[in-house]
């Protein structure tokens, strides 16, 4: 019996230590937590695209990877370009912002 108990603890043990090594970040992957606030960096820009008058957010896409947002899409003016790099530098959590927009 209290070889059993050993062995359901040993595997319980392994069990926790393979989930904090399968959520821990690496250089290219993210960690559970980084995804998270990415996701909501992501959300932030969206939103502050679609209350903004002159930027068409359904036409610009946004990935987030590690605070870095990364913009793509096609816009009108290239002043739209500007303005949607612009917004998204002032997102709280952007570290930064790679803006690859281009000019219908």
């Amino acid at each position: 019996m209290k070889i059993a108990h050993r062995v359901a603890q040993m595997m319980i043990a392994a069990s926790v230590l393979t989930t904090l090594v399968a959520c821990a970040p690496t250089a290219n992957r993210e960690g559970t937590g980084e995804y998270i606030d990415d996701t909501m960096i992501t959300a932030k820009v969206k939103a502050a695209f679609a209350a903004d008058p002159n930027v068409k957010a359904t036409e610009i896409n946004v990935e987030t990877f590690k605070g870095e947002v990364q913009l793509s899409g096609f816009v009108a003016q290239p002043s739209d370009a500007s303005r949607a790099a612009e917004i998204a530098r002032g997102i709280k959590g952007v570290t930064s912002v790679k803006n690859d927009v281009r000019v219908k």
